[in-house]
C-alpha cells in the first residue's frame, strides 16, 4: 500500500496539483522571457553607455585643463551613477519594484555598519574629495607633512596621498593626516629661500665682510634676480662672529633651483672670503692653569725644577 494512501491523502490529487504548480511555474517563466531580455539588453546597454561616458568625460575635462585626479573622480561617479540606474531600470523591467525598496534598504543599513567599522578609511575618502575639489597641492608640488616627509606629490587619489622623497622611495600619506593636520606647500609661492648659516673672525671688519658677502652673491646663476641677497648677523659664537645668508630662487614645478643655489652660494662666499683675506675661523680653545685659572702655561712651569734622569739614578 503507498504511503501517501496510508496517510489518507489521494495520490492522483497530490500529482495534479505539483503538475498543475509546475505548469504555472513555465507559464510565468515563458511569460516573463520578455521582461528578462528587455533586462539584459537595458544593462549591458548602461554598462557599454557608462563606460563610454567614463572615457569621453575624462577626455573632455582634460582638454579644457581640469586637475586630473578631479575628472578622474567625475568620470568614475558618473560610471557608477549611469550603472545604478541600468540595476534600478533592469529590475523595474522585471516587475520587480519591491525588491529595488528592499535592496535600497539593506544598501542604507549595510552602509551605516560599514561606516562605524571603517571610519578610517570613511575619513580618508572624505578628505580625499574635499583635497580633490578644493586643490590644496597639486601633482608635481612640492610639500612637507607634519611628519617631516619632504618630496613631490605622484599621485592624488580619494584615500592616499603619494609622495616621491628626494632619496627616491615613495610615501603613501592618508589624506585625512593631510587634511586634518598642517603641511607646508612650497610650490605654491613660486620662490623660495636659501639660507647660508656662516662665522667670520672676531678680528674681521664686519662692514666689509657684509659687502663681501653680498657682492658674491649677486653673480649666483639659480638667484631670484627679482629679489636681493640679504644678511643678518645673528650672535657671538665661541670662535667667530656668526650670520646668515639669504639668497632667494625660483621654486615652480618646472624650475627648482634650492639645492643647486645652495651649492653655488657656499661656493661663491668662500672664494670671495679666501679672495680678500676673511677667516672663517676653526674652533679656538683657551686653556687656563692654575687652581685658580687664569694663569698661562709658561708661568705655570718657570716655578717648577725639572730633575735629570742621572739625578734620579743616584
Amino acid at each position: 500500500m503507498r504511503l501517501a494512501e496510508i496517510l489518507g491523502y489521494d495520490t492522483e490529487q497530490i500529482f495534479d496539483k505539483i503538475t498543475e504548480k509546475l505548469q504555472a511555474w513555465g507559464e510565468a517563466a515563458v511569460s516573463s522571457l520578455p521582461n528578462l531580455a528587455l533586462a539584459i539588453i537595458i544593462m549591458f546597454s548602461t554598462v557599454f553607455l557608462g563606460k563610454a561616458v567614463k572615457k569621453y568625460s575624462h577626455k573632455y575635462l582634460n582638454r579644457i585643463n581640469i586637475n586630473p585626479t578631479i575628472s578622474r573622480f567625475l568620470s568614475q561617479i558618473l560610471f557608477l551613477g549611469i550603472l545604478v540606474l541600468g540595476v534600478m531600470l533592469s529590475l523595474s523591467a522585471l516587475e520587480l519594484s519591491k525588491t529595488v525598496s528592499s535592496i535600497l534598504a539593506g544598501l542604507g543599513i549595510m552602509g551605516l555598519a560599514l561606516g562605524f567599522a571603517f571610519q578610517d578609511t570613511a575619513a580618508n575618502f572624505m578628505s580625499g574629495v574635499f583635497i580633490t575639489f578644493n586643490q590644496p597641492y597639486k601633482i608635481g608640488d612640492i610639500i612637507q607633512t607634519k611628519d617631516g616627509h619632504e618630496g613631490t606629490v605622484i599621485d592624488v587619489n580619494l584615500r592616499v596621498t603619494k609622495i616621491k622623497t628626494y632619496n627616491g622611495p615613495i610615501v603613501h600619506v592618508p589624506n585625512r593626516m593631510l587634511f586634518q593636520e598642517y603641511f607646508i606647500n612650497f610650490t605654491e609661492a613660486g620662490k623660495r629661500r636659501v639660507q647660508i648659516d656662516c662665522g667670520v673672525s672676531y678680528g674681521e671688519n664686519l662692514e666689509e665682510v657684509q659687502k663681501v658677502a653680498l657682492a658674491a652673491m649677486q653673480d649666483l646663476p639659480s638667484r631670484l634676480k627679482s629679489e636681493e641677497p640679504s644678511i643678518f648677523w645673528t650672535g657671538f659664537g665661541d670662535s667667530s662672529i656668526n650670520f646668515t645668508l639669504n639668497v632667494w630662487v625660483s621654486f615652480t614645478q618646472n624650475e627648482i633651483n634650492f639645492i643647486p643655489a645652495r651649492n653655488e652660494a657656499i661656493l661663491a662666499l668662500k672664494k670671495a672670503f679666501d679672495e680678500k683675506g676673511i677667516t672663517i675661523p676653526f674652533p679656538i680653545r683657551t686653556l687656563d692653569f692654575g687652581i685658580k685659572g687664569g694663569v698661562a702655561m709658561r708661568e705655570e712651569f718657570q716655578g717648577l725644577k725639572w730633575t735629570s734622569q742621572e739625578e734620579v739614578s743616584n
